[in-house]
């Protein structure tokens, strides 16, 4: 493990050539952003915007060259594509990646925001549907309602995967009640966790859990885009993706590269998150994502000693809210003394007390996911967006 280290990385590097042939990645100052974490290295690799398509193999080469070093369990590396301030955007004849097999295990080329074009998106192979759960800011209870929908979708049977794509927040482990390093296959493929039948992937199976993750967009992208590739998910009837909070670069290229077939948007009942909300909205709007719909988690409290119901962000917002974007509203989570508790001990509500009021509004509301995704309801019908890769 001593030989690992951020010069010894450096040095393996050299044997790998720069985009010209004429130098290697590193004398031409390509790399950086090296980071070393319990034997997995993460770098990012500088390219012309307009080079990225072609230039996989070597990003290939730059990780095979590294994972050899005694102590590293696991390697990505990351294609930064930067292009020059005035320069025109990569023709979109380039020639687009294509779906089938084995996907790229990184990101090869960055996707122009907004646009639709030639290139599509890349299938994951075997999962039949992935529906991204988000909110467009934090602390709604985004992760708590992914994993209980996750679980809820389940028990009507269907086999599910959880992906946890907060990478600087990861909360999965901690809900679901896991802890432990993911098993590499042949082929440096990962075994997903698995826990009450469901298959896991998660950044905080990876990391210690107090490690701060100071990570680029392009790294970030990069981690993603290998925990959803690189892992053995089996067959599965749904993927319920954690997405981060917010509507920033992370969660836009998110958008745009995994091939999803609906969002789902939790929001509280107050007005400062309805207004986050409808960027969400928006957000998956402008990228051709169908909207399953709106949820409205916290709704009103229940207290543990009367059972009395108090309103403590307001009440029915996000009907409304789902109302005037005219996307269809899925139901209100009560929050409750035994949700909070159970969330922490990692045993998800849905499955420690399922005849409880909470389990069955998270089935109710998987029962109307479910429908979305089976009868193609909310425009779920529409074939994957088409991106143009620069």
């Amino acid at each position: 493990m001593d030989d690992l280290s951020q010069d010894r990385i450096l040095e393996v590097l050299k044997q790998v050539k720069d985009p010209s042939g004429e130098s290697n990645i590193v004398d031409k100052g390509l790399v950086g952003d090296i980071s070393i974490l319990q034997g997995r290295v993460v770098f990012s690799i500088k390219v012309p915007a307009e080079q990225a398509p072609k230039l996989e193999g070597m990003r290939k080469a730059a990780e095979k060259v590294v994972s050899v070093l005694p102590g590293v369990e696991k390697v990505m590396a990351a294609l930064t594509a930067e292009r020059v301030p005035g320069q025109p955007a990569a023709s979109s004849s380039t020639p687009p990646l294509t779906g089938g097999g084995s996907a790229p295990s990184g990101p090869a080329a960055t996707a122009a925001s907004g646009k639709t074009g030639s290139s599509a998106q890349l299938d994951v192979p075997g999962i039949s549907k992935i529906i991204a759960v988000a909110s467009g800011k934090g602390g709604v209870g985004k992760s708590t309602t992914s994993v209980n929908l996750a679980l809820a979708l389940s028990e009507l049977g269907l086999r599910v995967g959880l992906l946890d794509a907060d990478i600087y927040g990861p909360s999965i482990p901690k809900l679901m009640g896991v802890s432990g390093k993911p098993e590499v296959l042949e082929g440096r493929v990962m075994k997903p966790m698995e826990a009450y039948g469901i298959k896991l992937m998660s950044i905080g199976f990876l990391v210690d859990e107090e490690t701060a993750m100071i990570w680029r967009g392009p790294m970030v992208t990069s981690a993603l885009n290998q925990m959803l590739r690189e892992v053995a998910w089996g067959e599965l009837d749904v993927l319920v993706v954690d997405m981060p909070p917010g509507t920033g670069d992370v969660q836009l290229t998110m958008a745009q590269k995994v091939p999803l077939t609906g969002s789902v948007i939790v929001s509280t009942p107050q007005d400062l998150a309805l207004l986050d909300a409808r960027r969400g909205t928006a957000m998956f709007q402008k990228v051709s994502i169908p909207v399953i719909g709106i949820i409205e988690n916290m709704s009103h409290f229940i207290c543990p000693d009367c059972g009395s119901r108090h309103e403590i962000f307001g009440h029915g917002g996000a009907r409304e809210e789902a109302q005037k974007l005219q996307v269809p509203f899925l139901g209100e989570i009560p929050l409750t003394m035994e949700l909070r508790v159970q969330s922490d001990q990692g045993r998800p509500v849905v499955i420690a007390h399922p005849e409880g009021a909470v389990a069955q509004a998270y089935l109710t509301i998987a029962e109307h996911i479910r429908t979305s995704l089976e009868t193609g309801e909310a425009g779920l019908s529409k074939p994957a967006p088409r991106i143009v890769i620069e």
